[in-house]
């Protein structure tokens, strides 16, 4: 059974009827309140209500992505111990689950926030400097998994932009001249080796390859016509002498020195390590009450400005990183390097569960990992107090037209279609466009929310040139 949770307590009726007062959206001239209770809207819902609520629930969504990374590890733990096929095959569902809190968390980005600016000072004070934070080291894709460990020739897109920058060994794990130790500070310290942006040695997706391997075909090779399944990596590259599985490889039929299979088991772990510091970090920030964060995001004189970030969140989401950089791209390339996750074929998820993330900043909700459902006071529920009863109704049905669309590409997936597959199938393709004409849409709506509630936000459309001017 579900259990519900009502943030931003202030916003409700609480014991007396009274109290309550709905509005039917049909107001007279002289803008008296609806019937009572008709539209389960409260007449006292505020900026402040809204800005508490997207604030608790921003803790609440990462702390579950917390929860599932550390879960995640443990998984990995016993996998690097033991690497059973039943053990290979827990890990990976492991980091499946792990995603999908994650990926509703997207949305808390493009506001200046924790998860994008979050750092500390000369003191080891947390504080916020524009493009500091660990969104990079936690979610950074596409990767040069060349950097990582083997690959095999995949017209170059493995590689780093700049080639010089891969290590004289020629990965982290085979390279034991240059790194001895594989621990979570080597990680951290070779992130974007050489000032190398596609060098990224942490994060879900370094865990994804390191999992999964390159996304190849189902006999082991690659060619542009790809065919429904995920990466290729078999358990062999993580038999070590310890566990007597039998022979370490690299790769089908290469046999290599016991010691490499370690090192993978050690990069595994180390990641899945650095990744849960560094969720910490963003939860600590948005701890209600005593995050610093949480405190600064919600005082009264910040709340207008708040409410401005939720927004533009929003919009920059649903603009340019979804509909743009995470869809847009790899459609029109036919690119499976540019699509999200890849090695596991998981990104119909992302796209899923980012569009998700801003309905759920939308109408003030989110269901957490135990069924808990948290609710509080929405943009919605602002927006008819505000008098804009149709323009409520109107974002309400933008982003459910979205959802509809995503859910697309999500079952497609599921009934066999991977995403890379379905950007190759002409009939395939077309959910996919429908989706992302849909986010572009939905931003154009919000933009008008935004100037219904009088705030103030950045350009919307700014971290994509896929749609020109």
């Amino acid at each position: 059974m579900k259990k519900i949770a009502n943030f931003a307590l202030s916003s409700l009726c609480v014991a007396m009827l009274a109290a309550c007062s709905g509005d039917d959206g049909k107001d007279g001239a002289d803008g008296a309140p609806g019937v009572s209770g008709e539209s389960g809207v409260s007449m006292y819902v505020t900026e402040k209500d809204v800005v508490v609520t997207n604030a608790q629930h921003a803790y609440a969504v990462y702390a579950d992505s917390l929860i599932a990374a550390k879960q995640l590890k443990n998984v990995i733990e016993q996998f690097v111990a033991e690497p059973s096929e039943a053990n290979f095959s827990a890990a990976k569902n492991a980091w499946l689950d792990a995603r999908e809190p994650y990926g509703q968390s997207e949305v808390y980005r493009f506001r200046e926030g924790p998860i994008d600016n979050l750092t500390r000072d000369d003191n080891g004070n947390p504080v916020l400097v524009a493009e500091e934070g660990p969104e990079g080291a936690i979610n950074a894709w596409p990767l040069a998994e060349a950097l990582i460990d083997y690959t095999i020739d995949m017209d170059g897109a493995q590689l780093p932009e700049n080639p010089a920058s891969l290590p004289v060994g020629g990965n982290i794990i085979a390279d034991l001249a240059e790194f001895p130790d594989i621990t979570k500070a080597l990680l951290a310290e070779q992130f974007e080796r050489g000032d190398d942006e596609a060098n990224v040695t942490s994060g879900y997706h370094a865990i994804e390859f390191l999992l999964w391997g390159q996304d190849l075909n189902a006999d082991g090779s690659y060619t542009p016509n790809r065919d429904y399944s995920a990466g290729y990596r078999k358990v062999n590259d993580y038999y070590t002498s310890a566990s007597g599985m039998g022979e370490c490889t690299s790769g089908v039929d290469n046999v290599v020195d016991s010691v490499i299979c370690e090192r993978r088991g050690d990069y595994l772990i180390a990641a899945a390590d650095l990744l849960i510091d560094d969720l910490q970090g963003v939860v600590d920030a948005w701890t209600p009450g005593s995050g610093f964060h949480y405190v600064e995001f919600t005082k009264d004189e910040n709340v207008k400005a708040s409410l401005a970030k939720i927004l533009e969140g929003m919009g920059r989401l649903s603009f340019g990183e979804l509909a743009g950089e995470r869809m847009s791209i790899a459609l029109r390339t036919d690119s499976q390097e540019d699509e999200h996750s890849c090695f596991s074929d998981n990104t119909h998820r992302d796209i899923f569960l980012n569009a998700k993330g801003i309905q759920n900043a939308f109408n003030g909700a989110y269901q957490r990992m135990d069924g808990e459902t948290l609710e509080g006071a929405s943009i919605y529920d602002l927006l008819v107090v505000d008098g804009s009863h149709e323009l409520a109704n109107e974002l309400r049905a933008a982003i459910e037209d979205t959802m509809a669309k995503a859910a697309v590409i999500d079952t497609n997936a599921k009934l066999g279609y991977s995403f890379d597959v379905q950007i190759q199938n002409a009939d395939l393709k077309q959910p996919v466009t429908h989706t992302i004409e849909a986010l572009k849409s939905q931003t154009q709506v919000i933009k008008q929310a935004i100037e219904a509630l009088e705030v103030t936000t950045g350009d919307l459309e700014q971290d994509t040139d896929e749609f020109g001017s």
